[in-house]
């Protein structure tokens, strides 16, 4: 099992979550989190006046799967993800081993939870 954590652009949610259908992965966590990178934030202009914004908006997926659909997961993010624009801000994707999961309601263990 794995837990694949991926940083994505606010506005490319809806495809990526398309994307993760068409390969049959249902179950995902969305939240919405800030942080930078390589673009180190951006200038903006509000009223007339400039600003430096530090902190961008960004959506932290975080998805729990079975072996046979990390490679599966990981291709849907990337093919929803990328703007293909060159530019440096499309995210990361992180894949972490799962040592358990636990569904409450039944109890169950391991890869039949998820």
């Amino acid at each position: 099992m794995k837990l694949i954590v991926a940083i994505i652009r606010p506005e490319k949610l809806e495809e990526v979550k398309s994307e993760l259908t068409k390969n049959e992965i249902f179950r995902l966590t969305v939240s919405d989190v800030q942080g930078y990178g390589q673009q180190k934030g951006k200038t903006e202009v509000f009223r007339g006046h400039e600003y430096q914004v530090n902190l961008l908006r960004k959506v932290k997926l975080e998805i729990a799967v079975n072996d046979e659909f990390v490679k599966p997961t990981i291709d849907a993010i990337l093919a929803g993800a990328k703007t293909g624009d060159g530019k440096i801000g499309d995210g990361k994707i992180f894949i972490m081993p799962l040592e358990e999961c636990i569904r409450i309601r039944t109890g169950e263990r391991g890869k039949t939870a998820i």
